[in-house]
């Protein structure tokens, strides 16, 4: 006999007059069996201000975005942990992007409800409105955060508008029947609970004409009272069926998997075969595998096996495919899918047919300063990727760089990579004390200071000047200070004095990403890129045209003074 799984029936109305800015989203996603297991269903409401130009933008982005990445959290991550990173990295884009932005914002509250198994947890910013009705009994879920200025009313604690988010949570256990009401501020004075308990019951069959009701009901009531009909958007979700309380868990997760055995070239797992080792360390293990099925080439990472299930490494490892599936750019490694189910605890990476930066360097000494900076200028480019992201690499050097044949730069080995929250700081560091630190890693590292993105800048500078000069820009590496008064010791050395070739304005930038001093480096990674262009060489036209200029003004003036001179002469005459 199958066992009963989650069901649920959901139902949508949305009313907005043609002279207004739709500035509302909503969404139901209820996935296949698998995803439902693990992650759930999902329901979202999103709403923005009205003197909002990106209103509507806002709100689909908050919906959306939380939808692509709560679905590819890991599966070992539970609804809370999953929900709340997601919705704190999108309220940390969001907020960056407002910061440069004067004409509308990305601001918007939204409400979320997860149901899996047979709970429901609700993730709650700003005065969307979720009730719930019961039988007879209609209650609200969610909080109003609202401040009033200059007699408006706006939501106060809403997605974007601080780079710190409160979002309100709360989990409650589900009953077959249960209804899930989502709408916006707009209906609050036009509605009462008895109008919604008698227009949803009137009908419960069909839940779009209930809510077509409902925004009727709500549209009508507002021109009565005479402030004119706003928009309305209602969202219904009905619990048809609940699992069985032995089969509320998410089964075998990714997480639960085994670490895989130590293996050798010519072994298989999982249809994968073992074409060579790439690398083997206290933490993990690297190989260069091809898949039975499809003939592609990949690499595949997995932990080592003498790793114990509570070592940090571990459980950052597990966060590792996620946080790389995040990023989209040709300068970053991409995430492969399996051709079958895991039965390991691995992930898949695309190979890469190239060398590291540390090999390239050893092969081409002779290799022009145009060519070392489009180096410099790609690897810049995929750190700004990840900071785009709001993650950190941790573990920028010359052997974690990868080129392939075309000259293509691929950052790679996230084995440090950190997604920036509040609570990962103290994992972040057991993971890099794990690791160890290397010689471009930022001084901060070493005196267990608060890291951020200048410390990234740090480390690719670093790896920048190795990769023009040869060396380091500090006679003491950075990973042996042991105290601040260290710093005192780190004398940066001109990179000019070492390659001739490098600009002054480049050695300049380099001094100032290197500073030992994480405030004093740019503020941002885009200014620090701008001074790694080439310098500009210019062409013969502009070779021609810089001869011409100066005859041309050479003639210009000598007009002149022959007017001058013919004007003096007529003037004497006139006498």
């Amino acid at each position: 006999m199958t066992p009963v799984q989650l069901s649920l029936s959901y139902g949508q109305a949305f009313v907005a007059p043609e002279r207004r800015r739709h500035r509302s989203s909503m969404s139901v996603r209820f996935p296949e069996p698998p995803l439902l297991a693990a992650k759930g269903a999902c329901a979202l409401i999103s709403d923005s201000t009205l003197r909002n130009n990106l209103a509507k933008q806002a709100g689909d982005l908050s919906v959306k975005g939380f939808l692509a990445d709560y679905f590819s959290t890991p599966d070992h991550w539970d609804v809370k942990t999953s929900a709340t990173r997601v919705l704190r990295a999108l309220n940390a884009w969001c907020f960056s992007q407002n910061r440069q932005m004067s004409d509308g914002s990305y601001v918007s509250s939204l409400s979320a409800m997860v149901y899996r198994g047979r709970e429901a947890h609700l993730f709650h910013m700003g005065d969307t409105l979720v009730f719930r009705l019961r039988g007879a009994e209609f209650e609200q879920l969610s909080r109003d955060h609202v401040t009033d200025l200059g007699g408006y009313r706006y939501p106060s604690r809403a997605m974007g508008m601080d780079s710190g988010l409160e979002i309100d949570y709360a989990s409650m256990p589900l009953k077959q029947g249960d209804l899930f009401l989502f709408t916006t501020q707009a209906v609050q004075g036009t509605l009462m609970p008895s109008d919604y308990v008698r227009l949803i019951r009137e009908d419960a069959s069909d839940l779009d004409a209930a809510c077509e009701r409902l925004a009727v009901a709500a549209t009508g009531r507002a021109q009565e009272r005479g402030y004119g009909g706003d928009q309305f958007c209602f969202q219904l979700v009905r619990i048809d069926a609940l699992p069985e309380a032995s089969e509320d868990r998410p089964g075998r997760v990714y997480g639960d998997l085994p670490i895989p055995p130590e293996l050798s070239s010519g072994d298989r797992l999982d249809g994968l075969e073992v074409l060579s080792v790439l690398s083997r360390t206290a933490q993990s293990r690297v190989y260069h595998v091809r898949d039975l099925h499809s003939g592609r080439e990949m690499v595949m990472k997995a932990p080592s096996p003498e790793l114990s299930s509570r070592n940090a490494y571990l459980e950052h490892f597990l966060l590792q495919q996620w946080v790389v599936e995040r990023v989209k750019s040709p300068f970053v490694v991409r995430i492969m899918e399996p051709s079958r189910p895991r039965r390991f605890l691995y992930y898949l990476m695309a190979y890469v047919k190239g060398e590291t930066l540390a090999e390239w360097a050893r092969r081409h000494p002779q290799a022009c300063l145009m060519q070392r900076l489009d180096i410099a200028n790609q690897l810049g480019k995929a750190v700004q990727a990840l900071h785009h992201r709001d993650l950190l690499h941790q573990r920028i050097h010359p052997d974690n760089v990868l080129i392939d044949a075309h000259g293509q730069v691929v950052l790679a080995d996230f084995s440090a990579c950190h997604l920036r929250d509040v609570d990962g700081h103290r994992r972040s560091r057991e993971v890099i004390r794990q690791l160890g630190l290397t010689e471009h890693s930022a001084p901060e590292y070493a005196l267990e200071d608060d890291v951020g993105r200048r410390s990234d800048q740090y480390s690719l500078a670093s790896t920048i000047y190795w990769l023009l000069t040869g060396d380091l820009p500090y006679s003491l590496a950075p990973n042996r200070l042991r105290s601040h008064t260290d710093l005192e010791q780190l004398a940066y050395r001109s990179a000019r004095t070492l390659n001739p070739e490098v600009p002054v304005a480049l050695d300049d930038a380099l001094r100032r990403a290197l500073d030992p001093q994480r405030a004093l480096r740019f503020r941002r990674m885009s200014e620090f890129r701008r001074a790694l262009r080439p310098p500009r060489i210019p062409g013969q036209d502009s070779a021609e045209g810089s001869t011409q200029r100066p005859r041309e003004s050479t003639r210009f003036w000598q007009g002149v003074a022959g007017i001058l001179l013919l004007l003096l002469v007529l003037s004497w005459l006139m006498r």
